[in-house]
C-alpha cells in the first residue's frame, strides 16, 4: 500500500512539474492564421512579474515583456506577406510554450444568428444546397477554421472554447456554411491562407452582441433585453461578453454578419443598433475601420401572411449601409423560402458577400457587386417611372414574371401592379390607380412571385417602398 502511494505521489508531482506556467490566450493556438502585413498581438497569462521572451519564426528579433500584477502579458509583433508554416515560442527562465503550424494570411470574423451558425451539414429538414459536393473538395490546408463555443456572461471575459483546424470534410461539415464558403472563395481567388473565426448563436438578438456601454443609450432596447424573461442568448451584452470579448485582441481583416430575424418585432431601432454594434466592435478590436459586410434577411412568412415586419426590417437593413462606413449588404430577396427560415442556398449568400470583399477590400476591378437600389419615382399620367442605381446595363427579370409590385394613389390603398422594363427604368401601373403616389416592391413577409428584378449581373433589387406611410 505504501509503495503504491509512493509511486502515485511521484506521478502527481511529475504531472505538476510538467504543467506549463505560461498560458496563451484561448483563441491562439497551433494551426492558426494570423493577419498578414499587420501588427498582431500575442497574449496570455503567467506568474505576476515573470519575464517572458516571444520569438516569431518569421521575425528577425525577439520581443520581451513582463507580466503585470495579475499575471497578464501581451506583445505586439509585425507580420509580413502571406506564408508559412511558422512557429511562435514564448519562453521564461523556467518554461517554454511553442505554437506550431501557423500561417500568415487573411483573417475574417463571421457572426450572427442561425443562418450564420447553420453548418455545412445543414439542420434537420433544412439542407444546404450542394453541401456534399463542397465537402468532397474541402481538404485545404490553406483554410483554417475556429468555431467559438456558445457562451454567455454577465461581464466581459477573456477566454473562450475552440480550436484552430485545417479545412476538411470533417471540420467543415460542422462549421458555418456561409463562413466556410466565404473563406473558400477568398482563398481560391487571393491564393493566400485564410482564417475564419465563427462566433454565432441561433435565435440571438443584436442587443446580445453589443457591449453594456453600447446598448445602454438605447433605452427601449436595453429595457426589453434585460428582463428576466428574456432568453439568455437575447439578453443585452450576454454574447458580446462571452463570445466577442475573448477575441478582441486578435487582429482581423474584417467581419461578415448574418442576423436580424430575431429583431423583426423591434425593427424601428435596427439600423441604429447595427451601426452602434459595428462602432463598438471596431473600437474594441483596435485595427481601424475594418470592412463590415452583412446579409439582408431573406423573405419568410413568419406565420402571418398579412404582416410586413420582415419587409420593414429589410428596409432598416438597407438604411444601415448609409450609417456604417466601409460596409456593404448582400441582398437575398430571391433565395428565401416561404416555410423555412433557413434558406438552403448559402453559396449564393457567401458569393455576394465575397464580391463586396473582392471589390472594396481587395481592390479588384471589373466586378459588379452592388445590388440595384431605388433612386426616385417620376409620374407621367397613370405611369410610375422608377429609377435605380447600379444598373450599368439595365434591369432584367431573367424572363420571369415579376408580380410583387404594388401601386397606390392618394388614398393609400395599394393594388397589384404591372411592370414593364425600359432599359434602366421600371414602369409600373394599375388600371385601378389613375394618379400614382406610391409604389412598393416585394414589401411583405414573403412575396408570392415567380420572378424578381435584377441588374444584368444577377444581383437582385432589394424590397423597397417609395412612401413613408405608417399604415
Amino acid at each position: 500500500m505504501k509503495t503504491r502511494f509512493f509511486f502515485l505521489s511521484i506521478f502527481l508531482f511529475a504531472c505538476l512539474i510538467g504543467q506549463s506556467q505560461i498560458k496563451v490566450a484561448s483563441v491562439l493556438g497551433d494551426n492558426m492564421v494570423l493577419q498578414r502585413n499587420a501588427e498582431v498581438k500575442i497574449w496570455g497569462k503567467a506568474k505576476p512579474g515573470e519575464k517572458l521572451t516571444v520569438k516569431a519564426e518569421w521575425a528577425a528579433t525577439q520581443v520581451g515583456t513582463t507580466c503585470n500584477e495579475k499575471g497578464d502579458w501581451l506583445v505586439r509583433i509585425k507580420t509580413k506577406e502571406a506564408g508559412g508554416p511558422y512557429s511562435i515560442s514564448i519562453s521564461s527562465p523556467k518554461d517554454k510554450v511553442t505554437l506550431k503550424n501557423i500561417l500568415l494570411g487573411e483573417v475574417w470574423l463571421c457572426s450572427g444568428q442561425s443562418n450564420m451558425e447553420m453548418p455545412m451539414m445543414g439542420f434537420g429538414d433544412s439542407p444546404i444546397n450542394g453541401s456534399n459536393d463542397f465537402l468532397l473538395d474541402a481538404d485545404n490546408d490553406n483554410i483554417r477554421l475556429f468555431k467559438v463555443a456558445r457562451a454567455v456572461s454577465a461581464v466581459p471575459v477573456d477566454t473562450c472554447t475552440g480550436k484552430w483546424s485545417a479545412a476538411s470534410a470533417e471540420t467543415a461539415s460542422g462549421f458555418s456554411a456561409v463562413g466556410y464558403l466565404y473563406a473558400r472563395l477568398l482563398q481560391q481567388k487571393l491564393k493566400v491562407p485564410v482564417g475564419i473565426i465563427c462566433s454565432s448563436w441561433g435565435g440571438s438578438a443584436i442587443e446580445a452582441w453589443m457591449s453594456h456601454e453600447t446598448i445602454l443609450p438605447f433605452a427601449e432596447a436595453y429595457k426589453r433585453t434585460t428582463q428576466e424573461k428574456s432568453a439568455i442568448h437575447q439578453r443585452a451584452s450576454n454574447l458580446y461578453n462571452g463570445m466577442i470579448s475573448p477575441l478582441v485582441n486578435y487582429a482581423i481583416k474584417g467581419a461578415i454578419w448574418y442576423q436580424g430575424e430575431s429583431n423583426i418585432g423591434n425593427y424601428r431601432e435596427y439600423a441604429a443598433l447595427q451601426a452602434g454594434m459595428v462602432a463598438n466592435w471596431r473600437k474594441d478590436f483596435g485595427v481601424g475601420e475594418f470592412p463590415f459586410y452583412f446579409v439582408q434577411i431573406a423573405p419568410y412568412w413568419y406565420n402571418n401572411s398579412k404582416a410586413n415586419n420582415s419587409a420593414l426590417q429589410r428596409d432598416e437593413q438597407l438604411k444601415a449601409i448609409s450609417l456604417i462606413p466601409n460596409s456593404g449588404m448582400a441582398c437575398t430577396i430571391d433565395i428565401g423560402e416561404e416555410k423555412n427560415i433557413h434558406p438552403a442556398e448559402k453559396y449564393t449568400v457567401a458569393k455576394r458577400l465575397a464580391l463586396w470583399a473582392f471589390s472594396e477590400t481587395y481592390g479588384m476591378k471589373g466586378l459588379q457587386y452592388k445590388s440595384p437600389s431605388y433612386l426616385k419615382m417620376d409620374v407621367k399620367d397613370t405611369l410610375a417611372i422608377l429609377s435605380f442605381d447600379n444598373v450599368a446595363l439595365g434591369l432584367s427579370t431573367y424572363g420571369k414574371e415579376v408580380n410583387c409590385f404594388e401601386i397606390a394613389g392618394a388614398d393609400s390603398v395599394f393594388y397589384p401592379a404591372k411592370l414593364a422594363i425600359k432599359a434602366k427604368l421600371a414602369n409600373v401601373w394599375s388600371p385601378k390607380v389613375k394618379a400614382p403616389v406610391a409604389v412598393r416592391y416585394g414589401f411583405c413577409n414573403f412575396p408570392n412571385t415567380s420572378g424578381y428584378l435584377y441588374n444584368t449581373a444577377g444581383l437582385p433589387v432589394p424590397s423597397f417602398r417609395t412612401d413613408n406611410w405608417k399604415k
